[in-house]
């Protein structure tokens, strides 16, 4: 079976899955395959790989922090199992994928789970670590770990509990994959312990994981959360302790994203002073409340980025990728004009001497060999100077939001294409943007769809359904009624669900 094969059969899976958890993503499906076929004719992705598999279809939460943090013991709370070892020392150095599973108990599955199935979010990360970390590629189980959890709150959702940060200088293996999940996340909850607020590893880390979203719309999606602030109530300076730590996140420049105080009441031993105590008790519970809030939201959340990811991927085509490939192509072309007619005036010079020296009577076949030799020479500089310079303006393109610009510069630049031609690059032209046009519609429209049926601002659904809820008046005529008036608005208001529910192994 062909890669491309392999990659469409994967999708049509993917499609037969949504169609009983999430129906509502099953058109975006055939929308991610249009732009794979985009993708793969102008180099952006290679055959077989698809933008699917750069998202997590199942709504992703990331638990990051430092150790001793609580980010453990915060998991086991919410899910109301204990799955996650806690402790004040380093108890798990790998991430760890938490899935939901029908048994009654935990089973942990090993990294290659992970790695080798397309529908969670470390789908052949392995090859990413091997990148950056010669060797490590082999040994996934090293860092990756799945636990199946029979907790109801994990159906439709993965949550991926990250190891600690403690140490100066991070593993490049592990900053690629924290990166990669930080990305991948619909809300990233960052836990800081109140006993340090100012962890300097912590912040370390940040800078690198967060500095490109600090600016993008996807600033919204962390979470700060100072945790074990009981710790602070036998002295009553939580605002101080809250003041310094926003403080010194925002000197990092993360300034964005929502800040909470938090702690964990089952363990947290009250001070004797229940003024005090009472203040940071309404403090934590309305801050859990708004927490869970964003928690309990994530289905949604993940529908429409998933839709939204569309008219972002098409954009970032026609508007970045397609520019810089250009930009690097018009650079490529000019380089190899100079050098091809720096290359043939010198050719001519030598040719001209040549003939001079012979006093213009060169014989027929040495002036066959000569012409030949010529072309021969200006070939070989020729395809010699385009190798170079493909190379040279290539190198800074590298990869982007929408693949790999570097291969798709390679692929303009083949030995075939001409360089007196302004062209653009391969797979590229009206035909294919008028289908990201359609793309970009077709999700306008496949959000309007879901707005309808998440929202209702004219109020006319909720009056048909409080109408329909109605007693009917006592009538001694019993009349038929079909019900056809209001059942279709009953459905649409209902709705069918967004959330998906992982396959356990």
């Amino acid at each position: 079976m062909s890669r491309k094969n392999y990659a469409q059969n994967r999708l049509q899976r993917l499609k037969e899955h949504l169609q009983h958890e999430n129906s509502d993503l099953v058109e975006a499906v055939d929308s991610y395959s249009e732009l794979d076929r985009i993708a793969w004719r102008i180099g952006l992705l290679p055959r077989g790989i698809s933008y699917a598999n750069h998202i997590s279809w199942w709504p992703l939460v990331s638990v990051l922090g430092t150790f001793s943090a609580g980010k453990s013991s915060f998991i086991n709370s919410w899910l109301g199992v204990d799955v996650q070892r806690s402790g004040n020392q380093a108890v798990d150095d790998r991430f760890t994928v938490l899935s939901y599973g029908p048994d009654k108990k935990v089973k942990t599955l090993p990294g290659q789970a992970l790695d080798s199935d397309p529908r969670f979010p470390f789908y052949q990360i392995s090859k990413d670590i091997e990148e950056v970390s010669p060797g490590d590629g082999t040994k996934i189980d090293k860092f990756l770990q799945m636990k199946v959890v029979p907790s109801e709150i994990l159906r439709g959702k993965l949550v991926i509990d990250s190891p600690g940060f403690d140490a100066d200088e991070q593993r490049k293996s592990t900053l690629r994959l924290t990166k990669h999940i930080v990305r991948l996340s619909d809300l990233v909850l960052v836990f800081f312990d109140a006993r340090h607020p100012e962890s300097g590893a912590m912040q370390d880390t940040l800078k690198h994981l967060v500095e490109e979203h600090v600016n993008s719309m996807d600033s919204e999606k962390f979470i700060y959360i100072l945790n074990q602030i009981d710790t602070s109530a036998a002295d009553n300076n939580l605002e101080d302790i809250v003041a310094a730590w926003r403080s010194s996140l925002a000197q990092s420049g993360l300034s964005a994203g929502k800040f909470y105080v938090y702690y964990n009441d089952k363990i947290a031993v009250p001070v004797d002073n229940r003024e005090v105590w009472g203040a940071y008790r309404k403090k934590r519970d309305a801050d859990h409340e708004q927490i869970m809030e964003h928690l309990e939201g994530l289905n949604t959340v993940r529908t429409y980025r998933i839709v939204g990811n569309l008219k972002l991927l098409a954009n970032h085509i026609e508007g970045d990728a397609i520019p810089l490939l250009n930009a690097a192509l018009k650079k490529w072309r000019m380089a190899v004009r100079i050098t091809d007619l720096v290359l043939l005036a010198f050719l001519a010079l030598v040719a001209v001497i040549i003939w001079w020296k012979t006093g213009f009577a060169l014989a027929t076949w040495k002036l066959v060999s000569l012409i030949l030799g010529s072309v021969g020479l200006f070939a070989a500089g020729h395809y010699m100077a385009r190798r170079v310079f493909a190379s040279h303006f290539g190198k800074g393109l590298g990869d982007s939001d929408v693949g790999d610009l570097g291969e798709a510069f390679v692929k303009s630049t083949r030995w075939f294409r001409s360089v007196w031609l302004r062209r653009n690059p391969v797979g590229w032209g009206k035909g294919v943007r008028r289908k990201l046009d359609r793309i970009r519609n077709h999700t306008e429209q496949m959000i309007e769809r879901l707005n309808s049926k998440n929202s209702d601002p004219s109020g006319h659904l909720a009056k048909v359904i409080e109408k329909a809820v109605e007693p009917s008046p006592v009538s001694t005529t019993t009349v038929p009624s079909t019900g056809s008036a209001t059942k279709e608005d009953k459905k649409k208001a209902a709705g069918n669900g967004s959330g998906l529910t992982p396959i356990s192994k």
